[in-house]
Parts: C-alpha cells; structure tokens; sequence
C-alpha cells in the first residue's frame, strides 16, 4: 500500500524537526583531542572535518571520477547514530562486539524523522558506508580512518597513548584506507612509524620467541 503523500507544510515540519535531532550531535564527545586546546572533538566537528578532507583528498581516491557528492553525503550523515547509540571507541572490543546492531536500531529511528522518501534515501546511504560495497563508500570509509590517525599524530599520541594502544592495533583497525586510497594508506603507514619512532605510539610488544 502506498503511503500517502505529505503536504509540502507537513513535508517541511517533519525536515525540520530532524534537523533539530541532529543538533545534539554536538554533544556526543570522541576519544580524539583536537590540535589546538586539546579537548575532546564532538562528533559534529569530526564530521565536517571529514567533508573536508573528502573535497580536499578526493584526488586521491583509487577509483578516478568519484561522486564526490555522494562520499559528503556518506560522511556527513553516517555518525548521526550516534545520538542515540553513543561514540564507540575504535579499540573498545566488547563495544565494538554489538556497535552496528545499536547504529542500525538509531538509524531506523533517527532517518525515520524525515518524510518516508527521505528517510530510505539517508538510511541507503548510511547501509553503502556500512558495507564498503562501492568505490564512494570505501572512500568515505578511508578518509573517516585517516582522520583521527591525522589528530591522534597531531596531538602527541592524543587517545592512544591515554588507552595504551600499540601500533600493530592501529594498523590492523586502519589498514583498510588502502581500499579507498592507496595514496593516503601510504602517507598513514608512514605517518604511524614516524609516530612510534617519536614515542607518540607504543610499538608493538615482543613476544617471548622474539627475545
């Protein structure tokens, strides 16, 4: 059966009502320091700094003529799951154990403020950055990596050093930027042994057989 359409004064009034959801978005704080005053970045911030990075790094990506316009929208609506489910540290295990399943419940809910067209477009785009199906979301995917490696860097060690993360989780959590962007894997790679060489990331531990 097919949903009736809104009148355009409705259609407006449920837009707007999700736009002011998303407003508490700033609220949701991250583990990353920002460069400056080194507190924490809310999740408004770190995704504008994403569509940055995206119009800035696009070149970059491995699959040339990239819907640009597809990967802002991927990275500007994909934390909006937040709100409701919360900011799960990339090396929280048993957070990330349930992480999609707590996402996918908020999506349906927050998307499902707009008008029904609306809302299965958002909810597609936020599903395509899930699965890193698509040459856009792998490169959505990248730069959202990449950029808390940039700050954590920027920041002397920022979140890694505060939870002990060593390089070898680092790597195998971020090395998947090299699906959207070797050129960008290889700056993070060399960014990373640069790190550890400054002491701002543990190297990994020895193991006995090393010794």
């Amino acid at each position: 059966m097919e949903t009736p359409s809104l009148s355009p004064a409705a259609r407006l009034a449920q837009q707007i009502e999700f736009i002011v959801e998303c407003d508490k978005l700033k609220e949701i704080f991250r583990q990353t320091l920002v460069t400056k005053s080194r507190r924490a970045e809310n999740d408004a911030e770190h995704s504008w700094h994403l569509c940055l990075c995206v119009i800035v790094l696009a070149e970059h990506a491995n699959t040339p003529n990239l819907d640009v316009l597809r990967v802002l929208k991927m990275v500007i609506l994909h934390d909006l799951v937040e709100i409701d489910a919360g900011d799960t540290f990339a090396y929280d295990t048993a957070g990330m154990a349930n992480q999609h399943e707590r996402e996918a419940v908020a999506a349906s809910r927050i998307f499902g403020l707009l008008p029904p067209d609306q809302a299965r477009q958002f909810r597609a785009l936020w599903d395509e950055f899930e699965e890193r199906a698509t040459p856009e979301s792998r490169f959505a995917a990248a730069v959202d990596r990449f950029q808390p490696m940039l700050l954590n860097v920027r920041t002397q060690g920022g979140a890694w050093q505060k939870h002990g993360i060593t390089h070898d989780r680092v790597v195998a959590r971020n090395q998947h930027v090299a699906a959207g962007s070797q050129a960008i894997w290889a700056y993070a790679d060399q960014m990373l042994k640069e790190a550890v060489a400054a002491g701002f990331l543990a190297d990994a531990p020895r193991s006995k057989a090393e010794d």
